[in-house]
């Protein structure tokens, strides 16, 4: 099966075989291990949050956390994929870096828009549970031709934001990151509607292989890729509502 999840790609999993005789991946397991990530994220991210919502720094205070966080998150997170018997340990330190960019990263939407990072906490948070629920009661079950659309968009919104950013090297803005304008909103809608979409994916992906037995530690790196998806979804949850709100 497609997945545009780059954790959940078929050559990723099948690189990990199935366990013959040993502790194999279990939902419980993986979902255990989803929330412990969850967690370090958001200890993580409640520092720089609170450093400056308690002091008099400014936004560029905060431009470390989310480069640092940033940065180390992307190189763990490469090392992850391609080193998947690792994610016990590397899995728990990109969900701390990420949590630095996080909360820097949220900390300046809430400061120029107060109350929209608590509102996109709690919006991708109810699309998880709905979405969950609709999967595990087996209300929604992406078939093929789906998984390779949702494939397709999230690819052609990433090469859109790779343009994009080169651009920006040059002094130019693209249309429909930034601005306000209803047709930049219809764009933010989209591309939230996909992220959310690519969560069916996931649990698709990672039910397949819990089937197919694979190995225990798997199970740090199915939730790992389930942090990827939910990380890209509320970060265009807070882009879509900041343009919202500077309507």
């Amino acid at each position: 099966m497609k997945t545009s999840n780059p954790a959940f790609r078929e050559k990723t999993w099948s690189s990990a075989g199935t366990e013959v005789g040993g502790a194999t991946m279990t939902l419980n397991g993986t979902a255990i291990k989803a929330g412990v990530l969850g967690t370090l994220l958001v200890a993580s991210a409640a520092y720089p949050w609170h450093m400056f919502f308690t002091s008099n720094a400014s936004t560029s205070a905060l431009m470390p956390f989310v480069l640092i966080g940033g940065i180390g998150g992307f190189i763990v997170a490469l090392i992850t994929i391609f080193n998947q018997k690792a994610a016990p340990i590397t899995a728990p330190l990109y969900a701390i870096l990420e949590g630095l960019a996080l909360g820097g990263i949220s900390a300046i939407y809430e400061y120029q828009y107060p109350g929209v990072a608590i509102q996109g906490i709690a919006l991708s948070f109810a699309v998880l549970g709905a979405f969950l629920l609709a999967y595990s009661t087996k209300l929604v079950r992406p078939s093929q031709n789906f998984l390779q659309g949702v494939a397709m968009a999230t690819m052609g919104i990433a090469i859109y934001y790779l343009v994009a950013m080169g651009l920006s090297i040059f002094g130019i803005h693209a249309p429909m990151m930034w601005d306000s304008g209803w047709l930049s909103v219809g764009f933010s809608l989209f591309v939230v509607a996909i992220a959310a979409l690519n969560l069916f994916i996931d649990f698709n992906f990672i039910e397949a292989n819990v089937e197919n037995g694979a190995p225990k530690y798997m199970e740090w790196y199915g939730a790992f890729g389930l942090m990827l998806t939910m990380v890209w979804l509320y970060l265009e949850v807070l882009r879509l509502m900041s343009k919202l709100r500077s309507r």
